[in-house]
């Protein structure tokens, strides 16, 4: 299967104050963390949504390997990147792997467990050990309702509105923090700090 690898990163961080993705994380970047996750995954093609502060965040963070859109209307929510992404996504891709680029501990092996398990699914899901959380899978025939889709969380009404069935793929660990607040960053990195301790 052609798969692409869609990387959600154009958030204006209205409750940081700061653009997040750009947050020191490991060395790098938030969002530079997550790029070089998604690189190792073996996608077929890696498309990354930008538009709060796009201009630094194109400075700073590596984009190798991937192909940046920008989104334009990025404060009307996720939606509208998913939308401006779709017209993107390569012809022959089956396909689409939705992430966050604020979740910049989702590891490849629990995007590769999604991909195995969800492979014949029209919808999939990762079902963490304190509940359901990204990345998420969308076979194509599902695109042009991700298309229809409005407003913030756009993805979710999709998997809530029981018009496909949904694949729950079993992931080991808890769901991985995203970073929409200060105690979300200050969480991660205690976590990492934790980690790095063992």
């Amino acid at each position: 299967m052609f798969v692409t690898g869609l990387v959600l990163a154009a958030g204006a961080s209205r409750r940081l104050g700061t653009p997040k993705h750009l947050l020191e994380y490991k060395g790098s970047t938030v969002l530079g963390v997550t790029l070089d996750m998604v690189r190792a995954c073996g996608f077929d093609q890696i498309l990354v949504t930008i538009g709060g502060a796009s201009v630094e965040v194109r400075d700073r963070v590596d984009f190798r390997g991937c192909e940046v859109v920008e989104n334009e209307q990025f404060e009307t929510g996720c939606s509208s990147s998913i939308g401006a992404a779709i017209g993107v996504v390569d012809p022959r891709a089956d396909a689409i792997v939705l992430l966050l680029g604020d979740q910049p501990d989702v590891t490849t092996q629990s995007v590769r467990t999604l991909l195995d398990g969800a492979r014949s699914s029209s919808l999939g899901v990762c079902r963490y050990r304190n509940g359901v959380g990204h990345p998420f899978w969308f076979e194509r025939h599902v695109f042009d309702d991700l298309l229809d889709l409005h407003g913030d969380k756009a993805e979710w009404k999709l998997l809530e509105s029981r018009r496909y069935p949904v694949r729950e793929v079993e992931i080991a660990g808890d769901i991985p923090l995203d970073v929409d607040t200060w105690e979300d960053y200050e969480a991660l990195l205690a976590r990492a700090a934790a980690g790095s301790r063992k």
